[in-house]
């Protein structure tokens, strides 16, 4: 068997550089000046096998309308003459955000009405966990995992930087009336977070939830740090029954949130953006506001670091992969979304409106049941931005490790909780970026299929 690819000082040197989440957190980003990423297979040569109702499909929700924002961001600051902030209604707006996310619902599942979607996703969850084809059941626990990696409040900047990328208040107020008022799941059962150190969540999002008269949304539980819980903000407690034990024998294990561990669903609600260190991050990455190391005291990433980068070869050993594949993550997967409607240049950085969209706001909505596909394609969507500098090197390189988790190119055995994991997903790339097809939209049985709408 293959042995995991080995790191050498000079990755080993550019990982420890790394703070918090993101790398170089609160320092300067680098300037990107390697060649831009180049898939390793040709288009349409899928791997893997789809997860879902409909196996492999990703549907992608694009209103240009939705976005008004007329800021001029550069890479840390704002223009003056900004019409308020982006995430004020008047520039994200939140009736065509409902009608946004309600169209990818419908169009995941092929259902007619927003109760029947969400019916379909519970019981095609419980078929495939073994709990027979029942619906969601009140007491059933979800979480939902928002990045909200840029959201660091200081008695410096106590509020949202103008310009920064950050979740869309609209998308994550849009998710919680869907559960509430559609899929009937209570206020109490479910539970927002982000845990990373120094993380929180601020009045834009949690301040909005909690202005509707619905007393549901008062029921809500918010996870944030333990630094800078409080104010309805709740710190995190570290479980110990079922940790994550990485499968590469240098890294150790991770626990994780007891409201994880004691719920029985997930949704994985991501951004849209390039990264400094591991070329893109999406669903993926957005596990890391979730995992504690006990030895160190510390909630984040940050040992992780090595080896996710972009500079490792192909066929390397990728911690993604035992996380997504973890029984109490990827396991309780119901739904993954992307909230694209403003994306940034870099996660460190502002937001930046894409050439490949018409020089406008990226304006869009993704939604999966397979987190292989879904994050599949938002790497050929943000490598086919020019002004995406950062997709340089092997950002695929965990997608090939999780499509084949039962036999990677690294010749790993990830085995996260004890046992080997199976495919976690579909992957392949789309024919070219003007059609966007994947091999299920050409009229082939296998691989990912975009539906845009």
């Amino acid at each position: 068997m293959k042995k995991h690819a080995s790191l050498t000082r000079r990755e080993l040197l550019a990982g420890t550089l790394c703070l918090g989440t993101c790398p170089y957190a609160g320092g300067q980003v680098p300037p990107e000046t390697e060649k831009r990423f180049v898939p390793s297979e040709a288009a349409n040569t899928p791997i893997g096998v789809g997860k879902g109702i409909h196996p492999g499909r990703v549907v992608w929700v694009h209103r240009p309308e939705a976005t008004r924002w007329n800021g001029q961001p550069q890479d840390r600051t704002v223009e003056p003459g900004a019409d308020g902030e982006w995430w004020d209604d008047k520039n994200c707006d939140p009736r065509i955000v409902e009608e946004m996310v309600s169209l990818a619902l419908r169009g995941l599942t092929g259902q007619k009405t927003d109760k029947l979607a969400w019916d379909a996703l519970f019981r095609h969850y419980n078929r495939t966990h073994g709990f027979g084809n029942t619906g969601y059941r009140s007491g059933e626990k979800i979480t939902i995992k928002v990045n909200f990696n840029n959201d660091r409040p200081s008695e410096k900047t106590p509020n949202w930087i103008s310009g920064r990328g950050l979740p869309s208040p609209q998308v994550v107020d849009s998710l919680l009336r869907q559960l509430i008022e559609e899929a009937g799941v209570p206020g109490k059962d479910i539970t927002v977070y982000d845990v990373a150190n120094d993380r929180f969540i601020s009045s834009p999002v949690y301040d909005r939830v909690r202005s509707r008269p619905n007393s549901n949304y008062g029921e809500i539980t918010w996870l944030t740090s333990a630094t800078k819980a409080g104010n309805g903000r709740v710190p995190p407690a570290a479980d110990k029954t079922d940790p994550i034990r990485f499968s590469h024998k240098e890294i150790g294990y991770v626990l994780i949130p007891t409201h994880v561990v004691e719920a029985k669903y997930r949704i994985n609600l991501a951004l849209l953006r390039p990264h400094a260190n591991a070329g893109v991050t999406l669903t993926a990455k957005n596990n890391f506001g979730s995992i504690y190391w006990a030895d160190q005291n510390y909630w984040g990433p940050r040992p992780l670091h090595p080896y996710i980068s972009k500079k490792l070869p192909m066929g390397s050993y990728s911690p993604f992969v035992d996380l997504v594949g973890h029984r109490q993550f990827g396991g309780k997967g119901l739904l993954y979304l992307i909230d694209g409607l403003y994306a940034a240049r870099e996660c460190e950085l502002n937001l930046m409106r894409f050439a490949s969209f018409k020089d406008h706001w990226t304006a869009s909505v993704f939604m999966s049941q397979d987190p292989v596909a879904i994050d599949s394609v938002g790497l050929d969507f943000l490598a086919a931005e020019p002004r995406a500098t950062y997709v340089t090197g092997h950002p695929d390189n965990f997608l090939h490790e999780a499509a084949l988790a039962d036999s990677p190119p690294s010749g790993t055995v990830y085995a996260p909780h004890g046992e080997r994991l199976a495919s976690l997903g579909v992957h392949e790339h789309w024919n070219n970026p003007v059609e966007k097809k994947y091999s299920r939209n050409l009229g082939k049985g296998e691989g990912i299929e975009l539906v845009a709408l």
